[in-house]
């Protein structure tokens, strides 16, 4: 089975193990970095890891939402496109992929900047990166990555080094239901693909918002997940972008991710 017929079956409900691994709070799935919680500017990557990953993603900045933005993706012309997804040699490449809600929030940092400009900012989940690279971009006084796998910390390096930033500090343990710090503004997207962490999210997120006032920006592009749960009727919709062609073939024929603002009732204590 190709990567791409890998990716159909992690968008038709394969995400059961990730969201399981985020729920556990054990970090990442890959053993042989297990015991690397976080990372930093100036740590380097190990040499091996860094050659696999050059030479099985694509650097590319075209069929996304922020061409600014140059990431080293899974494409069509890699290898791990066309093997089988078991002869990848760590955990599921989830990051990998730029997600239609991960776009979205980008593309409205980008297009926005005030929202980040001066600000501390958590990006959850953050996959290859690219929502946090925004922030910094944007002038963000602050940025924190978060996502269990190691290796999508090493990514974010990559993306890093790609867009002539400094790696900004990557924490690669499940955060989720634990004191994260203080943030100005939390975002997140494509998170909301399981009833049992959209609960969770739900729950930390409000905490935030009442005891620190934290911003809460959700990337989604409507999946039946996000909003069929009870978190929805509590989003402002912020903006709506329509996805490029290529996004759209990739994605089951989604055509559009929505930026929402997360505003809970502060009645709402039981949700």
């Amino acid at each position: 089975m190709a990567f791409r017929g890998w990716k159909w079956l992690l968008l038709l409900g394969r995400q059961n193990t990730f969201a399981k691994a985020w729920r556990s709070r054990r970090g990442g799935p890959s053993l042989r970095w297990k015991r690397c919680c976080h990372w930093s500017a100036g740590k380097s990557l190990d040499p091996e890891v860094r050659a696999f990953l050059e030479e099985n993603t694509e650097v590319t900045s075209s069929g996304h939402l922020t061409p600014e933005i140059r990431l080293r993706l899974l494409t069509p012309r890699c290898r791990f496109w066309r093997e089988k997804p078991d002869l990848w040699p760590y955990g599921d490449p989830f990051w990998a992929i730029y997600w239609p809600g991960g776009q979205a929030l980008s593309r409205y940092i980008l297009d926005n900047p005030r929202v980040v400009k001066g600000r501390s900012v958590l990006d959850l989940g953050s996959g290859c990166g690219a929502t946090a690279i925004a922030a910094v971009m944007s002038g963000a006084s602050q940025v924190l990555a978060n996502d269990i796998d190691p290796i999508a910390g090493m990514a974010m390096i990559l993306n890093c080094e790609l867009n002539h930033l400094n790696p900004f500090p990557i924490t690669i343990k499940n955060i989720i239901n634990s004191e994260a710090g203080n943030w100005d503004l939390i975002v997140l997207g494509d998170m909301f693909y399981d009833e049992q962490l959209a609960d969770g999210l739900h729950h930390w997120l409000r905490k935030f918002i009442r005891i620190q006032q934290t911003e809460v920006l959700i990337g989604d592009p409507g999946r039946h997940q996000f909003l069929s749960h009870s978190i929805r009727s509590q989003l402002h919709k912020v903006i709506e972008y329509s996805l490029p062609e290529y996004t759209r073939q990739e994605n089951n024929g989604l055509t559009s991710s929505i930026v929402w603002s997360y505003q809970p009732s502060n009645s709402l204590e039981n949700c």
